[in-house]
């Protein structure tokens, strides 16, 4: 059985005409694809349709689409008031409540309306497209169409096959995804698909270091910002999508793979959540917001004493060298032998491991002692964000004499206490870890999953490529370290990562 999504006649049925029913009838439409809108609350489909068609008329008052365009798409977009008027339709697309009973009866009535090769898509985020199918006569013919909101700006759509679904009611939702104008991604029925499984290392990790105390929140927002090249800081990120809408996620995608420790949330954010600090829609979350705007968070002042003298661990003999270069530049002893003397500044560089943990390996003392994270934002000249961390015995004058040197050329510093992995090396290695067990469970293709993630997430590689620059044998390392330091299977390597890091390949190798 196939549907000829190509066809000029093709018509889609959308039931459910929110946010996500009309995105989703919005670039159907463009995409010269007959439109059916029904919604069960009386008026709702009239007024979706209405809200597309001024949504469309500003996009050619803008001139990013043109007039005649505008009035074909128009022209393809009807509004039914039974769900009987659906039997024209070779793919509905259900896009109503997050509630499995209600979702299952809505697809058992359309089954007697609707005609044998129709396919039935549900777009849910959440559930799975296994138990919606269970209810149905034909389970071969449903399977997941999961768009992100806003539709026409968000180019990604996943197509989620259940455990019944037919090869061919897949390969024709991917068609009709790249039709509408969308990449689409296929992905094996698994609790958050690809984008929502893939996130779960963000912020959750994010919330761990906001609870271990580390640093504040602003701080990791302005490093993976700034040091490691992500368009929002994860606490930017929950107070924009609101904790009302984060939290559930987070809770519901931990319970639904059995309190897999790499998912485990934050009571910090379930506190946050009950006290109704949502983030912006409250006026206060994370940040707290002024007329939409977040409040401006201090910066701590740049010291004006520089250490006389320093002296850089050798254990990476490449960052340490740029080190020395950054000292040199600032006027700065280096010192060069093999043991710091007894009033230089020492300075380590650790991957996955924290200060103290350096320094004792080490033999150095720790009341003198600073890490930098070289892993991001380190180079001669300045440098977008660098992170200093300090042991616990670490005294103010050394800790404020590390943060003089490395802003001496301008560089922003962020200064945090001890922390294993520090913040954006433990952030990225769990995204990358958790981006390797996806591959690993076989739940997308790797190439997939960076394309899904990037487009779903806008972080700035995928998981995969994203361990690929920073190095499959490094980011192993970080995991390794954590998890020997908090002894928490939360860090534990992906099988995938763990061989290929091995092997020295890449991760987005896939196996014959």
């Amino acid at each position: 059985m196939s549907v000829d999504i190509q066809s000029p006649s093709l018509c889609i049925g959308i039931v459910g005409t929110g946010a996500m029913g009309r995105g989703i009838a919005q670039i159907a439409a463009q995409a010269g694809i007959r439109v059916l809108l029904f919604d069960a609350l009386h008026g709702a489909a009239a007024s979706a349709r209405e809200t597309v068609v001024a949504t469309l008329g500003k996009l050619a008052d803008k001139g990013k689409i043109p007039a005649e365009a505008l009035a074909a798409a128009t022209g393809k977009l009807e509004v039914v008031a039974k769900l009987d008027e659906l039997a024209s339709a070779q793919v509905i697309v259900e896009a109503i409540v997050e509630n499995l009973d209600v979702k299952q009866k809505v697809f058992q009535q359309l089954e007697d309306i609707i005609g044998a090769e129709c396919i039935l898509a549900t777009n849910t985020s959440s559930l799975s497209v296994t138990s919606v199918a269970a209810a149905c006569k034909r389970p071969e013919r449903v399977a997941g169409f999961h768009f992100f909101n806003p539709v026409p700006l968000m180019k990604i759509v996943e197509v989620i096959d259940g455990l019944l679904t037919a090869p061919w009611a897949c390969e024709a939702l991917l068609a009709l995804g790249r039709r509408m104008g969308h990449t689409a991604v296929a992905a094996r029925d698994t609790p958050g698909f690809i984008v929502n499984h893939a996130g779960r290392g963000f912020v959750t990790e994010a919330l761990r270091i906001l609870g271990e105390g580390v640093t504040d929140c602003w701080e990791i927002d302005r490093i993976m910002r700034e040091a490691a090249g992500f368009r929002m800081g994860p606490f930017e990120l929950m107070d924009l999508t609101g904790l009302d809408v984060s939290q559930p996620v987070m809770e519901s995608i931990y319970h639904q793979y059995y309190e897999e420790p790499r998912y485990r949330p934050s009571a910090l954010a379930a506190q946050r959540l009950a006290g109704g600090l949502l983030g912006r829609k409250t006026g206060r979350g994370f940040y707290a917001y002024a007329s939409g705007k977040p409040e401006a968070m201090p910066q701590t002042p740049v010291p004006a004493a520089k250490p006389a003298r320093i002296w850089v661990s050798q254990t990476h003999p490449e960052w340490a060298d740029v080190l020395r270069e950054i000292a040199t530049a600032a006027g700065v002893i280096v010192e060069t032998d093999y043991l710091p003397s007894d009033e230089a500044l020492c300075i380590v560089t650790p991957l996955g491991a924290d200060a103290t943990t350096c320094c004792v390996g080490q033999g150095l003392d720790p009341r003198r002692s600073v890490a930098i994270d070289c892993l991001f934002g380190i180079t001669a000249g300045s440098s977008p964000r660098r992170t200093l961390m300090t042991t616990p015995l670490t005294t103010a004058a050394m800790r404020d004499a590390a943060h003089a040197l490395f802003a001496a050329d301008g560089s922003p510093v962020s200064l945090i206490h001890d922390s294993a992995g520090f913040v954006a090396q433990r952030i990225v290695a769990c995204i990358v870890n958790i981006g390797c067990d996806i591959a690993q469970q076989r739940v997308a293709e790797p190439a997939d999953i960076d394309r899904a993630v990037t487009l779903g997430l806008a972080y700035p590689k995928g998981p995969l490529a994203f361990g690929d620059a920073l190095g499959a044998r490094g980011v192993l390392a970080i995991l390794e370290a954590m998890q020997d330091f908090y002894g928490d299977p939360r860090y534990r390597p992906s099988p995938w990562l763990k061989r290929r890091a091995l092997l020295g390949v890449s991760l987005l190798t896939e196996e014959a």
